[in-house]
């Protein structure tokens, strides 16, 4: 903040699962409903400020923040504390996605600036310490735990929901309460479609391919990502075709996920290997996450950011043919090292039947 010029950071959280983490890093706050502003000034105690009808949503004594306030219009009061305070600069986490409109339409009535700061929030946290990286490791723990509950559930006959059913349970009961959002790609014939839904009562025959994206945290509020394919039958010669190019082009990925590597040549190693097949990427390789679900920086063909050892990333490759229809994908979620990167899933890249168990697998 000091940096940039800054007077204050607002930094805003909503309850719409992966957009609430900011303010719980920098509070302690949990947000079960509605959105909370928390307002950390260069000089001085910070404040949460929510909406007043949520004053009764979450347990405002556990944060650390202890000065708290309740406006009608969380911006007015954002906008007077400025004015008091006599601040000229406001950086704001947030302000694209998640800020209110209301909000927003109060703060830029004010005489101050409004500093758009999600990149060197994100950059100031995406490091990991020992602590994070624990609630990291321990978020995997469950949502591999989660993947092997929906290979025990994945048979020909139920409905992709039900299938999914037993994985969502067992997240809920290790800690993750609202913070998922698990989702499929899929498909008949040996194929999956390009593009998600949610898991509903389209009853999954045997050759059709699921993809379920398996995205949650622990209790600790750390995100973590997972994906693994899951079919019965056989792929279609365009769905063998990508999985031949798989673990040669997440291989080269790990080996380039270490310290002082440009995140964009990650993402250029496995765009380059899939264009060999034919094949090219439905959207960024990955990101980086953390009590955010998607934090900066992006696993894309232009994020020229040095990586850092103890950053942590999804990495989500979505490969699609040339016409856009067919994909497949997967999911990983790794830690940056000094050599090369640390796979936190001991899963392999596989068509998984449903009918593996977690020590077969790994064998």
């Amino acid at each position: 903040m000091a940096q940039n010029g800054l007077d204050a950071l607002i930094v805003c959280g909503n309850q719409y699962a992966g957009f609430e983490g900011a303010v719980f890093y920098v509070s302690g706050f949990e947000i079960v409903h509605r959105y909370v502003h928390a307002v950390l000034p260069l000089e001085g105690e910070p404040t949460l400020v929510f909406p007043r009808e949520a004053r009764w949503i979450g347990d405002k004594a556990k944060p650390w923040v202890k000065d708290q306030v309740w406006p009608d219009v969380p911006g007015q009061w954002l906008r007077e504390r400025a004015s008091e305070r006599r601040w000229k600069r406001v950086g704001v986490y947030g302000m694209n996605f998640v800020m209110p409109v209301r909000d927003y339409r109060e703060l830029v009535q004010g005489s101050f600036e409004l500093v758009p700061f999600d990149v060197e929030f994100d950059m100031a946290r995406a490091v990991k310490s020992e602590e994070e990286l624990a609630e990291v490791r321990d978020a995997m723990d469950i949502i591999i735990d989660g993947f092997w509950a929906l290979v025990t559930a994945y048979e020909p006959g139920r409905t992709e929901a039900e299938i999914m059913a037993p994985a969502v349970e067992l997240f809920f009961a290790r800690g993750a309460g609202p913070r998922m959002m698990n989702i499929v790609l899929s498909g008949s014939h040996g194929e999956a479609e390009a593009h998600f839904k949610v898991p509903g009562k389209r009853v999954v025959a045997a050759d059709d391919l699921m993809l379920y994206s398996l995205e949650i945290t622990g209790a600790g509020g750390y995100w973590v990502e997972f994906s693994r394919a899951l079919l019965r039958g056989r792929p279609s010669a365009t769905t063998q075709k990508m999985s031949d190019a798989y673990p040669e082009a997440l291989d080269g990925a790990r080996k380039l996920m270490r310290a002082g590597e440009l995140a964009s040549n990650v993402h250029r190693a496995i765009a380059e290997k899939f264009a060999q097949h034919g094949f090219s990427l439905g959207h960024l390789s990955g990101h980086s996450i953390g009590t955010t679900m998607i934090e900066y920086p992006a696993i894309g063909a232009k994020s020229d950011v040095p990586l850092e050892e103890n950053m942590i990333f999804s990495l989500h490759p979505q490969v699609v043919d040339k016409d856009g229809k067919v994909c497949l994908y997967t999911q990983d979620t790794y830690r940056i090292g000094k050599d090369e990167g640390e796979c936190l899933a001991d899963v392999p890249w596989r068509f998984f039947t449903g009918e593996e168990t977690k020590t077969s697998a790994v064998r």
